[in-house]
């Protein structure tokens, strides 16, 4: 069963790139702070690359004018995350977390088999709300589908919730 709201993130290794590859811990990751984190099939993706994430860079300003901090999941190795921010031009700030080999994303409960399209195991598209690691909001995306977990509307959410007040 996926993380559900009220939940506490799962607290496992990762690797993080923001500018140089850093081996953290989401528990430390996401403590003492508001976080989007945006999940996304795969770095390089077609609707990765040209609508998920860039969506979340061009509103980087207004998630940081609420207190809240932007990572983004994929099950990738962290030189192909740190290939990808580099092409998309990520913000400082904006965390790239390369789930090599699934863990996080697999503790969350929001894994799928892409086998049929060579991908393997990879994130579903997906975008949650956390406060000090608990899980308030959470978007996940039906498959082929890009409306609930997009920069937009988890801002619309946010502020229709108070959460980040």
């Amino acid at each position: 069963m996926p993380i559900q709201p009220g939940d506490k993130l799962p607290d496992v290794a990762i690797r993080v790139i923001d500018g140089d590859v850093q081996s953290r811990h989401t528990g430390e990751l996401f403590a003492t702070r508001k976080t989007v984190l945006v999940g996304v099939p795969g770095a390089f993706t077609p609707t990765c690359s040209t609508l998920h994430v860039p969506g979340y860079i061009h509103h980087a300003d207004d998630f940081k004018a609420r207190g809240i901090d932007l990572m983004c999941l994929a099950v990738n190795d962290a030189h192909v995350m740190r290939a990808w921010a580099a092409s998309l031009q990520t913000p400082p700030g904006l965390l790239m977390l390369a789930d090599g080999n699934a863990g996080f994303t697999r503790a969350l409960g929001l894994e799928f088999d892409g086998s049929a399209f060579g991908m393997g195991v990879r994130t579903r598209r997906f975008a949650l709300y956390a406060d000090d690691g608990e899980v308030r909001l959470l978007h996940v995306e039906a498959p082929g589908e890009l409306r609930v977990s997009t920069a937009e509307a988890m801002l619309a959410a946010i502020d229709a919730s108070g959460l980040a007040s």
